[in-house]
């Protein structure tokens, strides 16, 4: 193999991957920021926490980005090629297009290994870490997301104080909610000059929201039956959220699913052996796809490579899902669309090294032999 030539090679591809996978990253990014923006404005959520939750789904975001980068890359860097004529003068040079083959496949190994780091391990921890950031959120209570000045909640159910004491007390605090008594809903308003959070028993964990010098009603406005209670202090035991167990597949180690019997776990191994399996795959078709000539421009056959790409993604994530409902057998899995597309790749590749051109072009000859 000529180290230049696979250098230049790899550089051009590698350069064009990452600026891909940025830009994919980018929208994706900004796309998951805008919707957990909106929960953080409603208070289902801390502005820490969205920042947290975002940077945990990076890894996750890249090993379903980074193969479909590779492929966009490898068909701009060689159609660019192409246009320029640089693979012509390579071939000029005995290049053959077995050997520019076998530096593609060199640069989709190198990417092969990336994926597989992020996907076997990375991605997995990440999603973990999210997860369990994620029930730290929920031990969090409605008053933790409380914003001074702000309505908060829906319906029946709203919360509203006008500040923050320095000692961390809410100030002129105002609560409507929903008891049942009797079988009946009865609306509950209750306005406090100060509020706090504190736990009272650290062993089981009880928490209380304490409510200092106020008012509660009781009542449905309308009715003759309301009930006003004036209070000194006024504590209201909070419902405790424990912890579940993180059991999500993805969540879990490469090893875990490797040793694991269940069908959800086996399904997510297979999926995440999938995504460094089509890298290759990709690479040769994208190979095979890039070749063009200057009248026809870069991308002349950029969208049927990209259909491909998209039908072979598609045909993954069918597949997937027909594993899950059990409606294809789990020994058959995904390796069955792998092998299509391989045989897509080894049929593109072969009409790229123009063997059925040279075939056709055979038999008239031995016909014309046969007959002298």
């Amino acid at each position: 193999m000529n180290l230049k030539l696979f250098k230049y090679l790899a550089k051009e591809v590698l350069v064009s991957t990452a600026g891909v996978t940025l830009i994919l990253l980018l929208v994706i990014l900004s796309g998951r920021f805008v919707s957990y923006l909106g929960r953080a404005t409603e208070g289902k959520m801390t502005f820490e926490f969205l920042f947290i939750i975002l940077g945990f789904h990076i890894p996750s975001f890249i090993q379903t980005i980074l193969p479909l980068a590779f492929f966009l890359s490898l068909l701009l860097a060689f159609g660019r090629l192409y246009i320029e004529n640089e693979i012509s003068v390579l071939f000029s040079s005995g290049v053959s297009k077995i050997k520019l083959a076998g530096y593609t496949l060199g640069i989709a190994a190198i990417i092969g290994c990336v994926s597989a780091a992020i996907n076997f391990w990375v991605a997995p921890t990440a999603e973990y870490r999210a997860a369990e950031a994620a029930q730290e959120q929920n031990q969090l209570s409605t008053f933790d997301f409380l914003l001074p000045g702000r309505f908060q909640g829906s319906g029946q159910r709203t919360t509203y104080i006008d500040s923050f004491t320095p000692e961390g007390w809410m100030s002129q605090i105002f609560l409507t909610g929903v008891t049942k008594k009797q079988g009946k809903n009865v609306l509950t308003q209750t306005f406090a000059d100060y509020a706090e959070q504190i736990r009272m028993d650290s062993q089981n964990g009880d928490n209380y929201l304490v409510f200092k010098n106020g008012t509660q009603y009781e009542g449905n406005p309308g009715t003759a039956n309301y009930r006003v209670t004036k209070f000194d202090t006024y504590a209201v035991r909070m419902e405790d959220k424990l912890p579940n167990p993180i059991t999500d597949p993805y969540t879990q180690s490469t090893w875990h699913l490797i040793n694991s019997d269940k069908l959800l776990e086996k399904i997510e191994l297979q999926w995440r052996i999938s995504l460094v399996i089509m890298i290759p795959i990709l690479a040769i078709i994208g190979l095979s796809l890039s070749q063009v000539n200057p009248r026809q421009g870069r991308f002349f056959k950029m969208l049927p490579a990209i259909l491909l790409m998209i039908f072979y993604i598609a045909l993954l994530i069918w597949g997937r899902t027909a594993l899950e409902k059990e409606k294809i057998p789990l020994q058959l899995g995904l390796w069955w669309i792998h092998g299509l597309f391989l045989l897509i790749a080894g049929a593109l590749f072969l009409q790229y090294n123009q063997v059925f051109e040279r075939r056709a072009a055979r038999l008239p000859k031995q016909t014309m032999e046969g007959q002298a």
